[in-house]
């Protein structure tokens, strides 16, 4: 089968189809979505050389046995050894031995095929299509802002940066009653913002620096800058950022005004689902290109544009680039 594959260099590459391992199923993928960390993976990230990808839905085609054959499922991303004390607490994520899909140590899914363990597949409700649920795994990350630091109803909360994960996380924030707002650099970006009632502002435009909150989610070392610069003493920074390069960080920034700098990665899968099943949150206006799998290095570099919401690689037919 081809792969857009990475070991240096960027290539749609014939590999062998993935053979499950016990525990394990095989899945056809049907949407796979392009996140900015693959693009660090290019740059570096995690030293990351295979099968990229790691947001996706597909359907089970094995093994035959399986009480999954069949079923439209997506898939949490990271796979714990099992057996260490961090797994056994169910924090699989953290695990010291634990492979990343598409990210560390494991092939991921911009192939045809991949396999995952059952234990990490969630099944996609049936009224949901899959050009929504292919979002799951980037909502999760959203949602788990909340949990990182949950917001007070009367909240007033900063999120820089208005790519797909910063308008996902503005618009669970807004969920909860907080004020919300958003800065970014792109006018038709921060449009999206409006059913969700968010307030926007360009980053030259932002004037206010007393935030209760602030989501770093801007995919840039700048973006921490700012919101460092715009988070209230004893405020607190939730840094979403992943990225190759290294951040210079004055402790300084952080000691004197006694702010919380907190990291947050992966969230909750059912409830991601949950929202997008029920359309409190409707991400497919974030859905830019669309493209076949026989087109995945014209897709990086759509993706690599700057301003471009999400590319989507469809594996289920071929279809012709463009607007989504």
């Amino acid at each position: 089968m081809k792969a857009l594959y990475f070991d240096g260099s960027l290539a749609l590459k014939d590999v062998p189809r993935p053979k499950p391992a016990s525990g394990e199923v095989l899945i056809q993928v049907r949407l796979a979505g392009l996140c900015r960390t693959d693009l660090e993976v290019l740059k570096g990230y995690h030293h990351f050389q295979g099968i990229m990808g790691h947001e996706f839905v597909g359907q089970v085609a094995g093994p035959p046995g399986s009480p999954w054959l069949g079923r439209r499922v997506v898939g949490e991303i990271n796979v714990g050894c099992g057996h260490c004390a961090l797994c056994r607490q169910g924090l699989a994520r953290h695990c010291l031995e634990r492979q990343v899909l598409g990210l560390k140590d494991r092939n991921g899914v911009f192939a045809p095929y991949l396999s995952l363990p059952e234990a990490n597949l969630h099944p996609v409700p049936p009224q949901l299509p899959d050009d929504a649920a292919v979002f799951t795994e980037p909502l999760a990350a959203a949602l788990a802002v909340l949990e990182a630091a949950p917001p007070a109803a009367a909240s007033r909360i900063l999120v820089v940066g208005d790519g797909p994960l910063g308008l996902l996380v503005s618009w669970v924030l807004a969920l909860t009653g907080a004020e919300v707002h958003l800065v970014g650099h792109y006018a038709d970006h921060l449009s999206l913002t409006q059913p969700y009632g968010v307030i926007t502002f360009k980053e030259g435009d932002l004037k206010d620096r007393n935030y209760e909150v602030v989501v770093e989610a801007s995919g840039a070392p700048g973006g921490l800058e700012l919101a460092l610069d715009r988070v209230r003493p004893r405020g607190t920074v939730v840094l979403k950022s992943t990225y190759a390069g290294r951040y210079p960080l004055d402790p300084a920034a952080l000691v004197v005004p006694e702010v919380r700098l907190v990291g947050c990665r992966c969230g909750p899968f059912p409830q991601a689902l949950r929202l997008l099943a029920q359309r409190w949150i409707d991400p497919r206006p974030l859905i830019a290109h669309r493209l076949p799998l026989s087109q995945g290095l014209e897709a990086i570099t759509q993706a690599q544009q700057p301003g471009t919401l999400k590319v989507l690689l469809d594996m289920r037919e071929k279809v012709e680039g463009g607007g989504g």
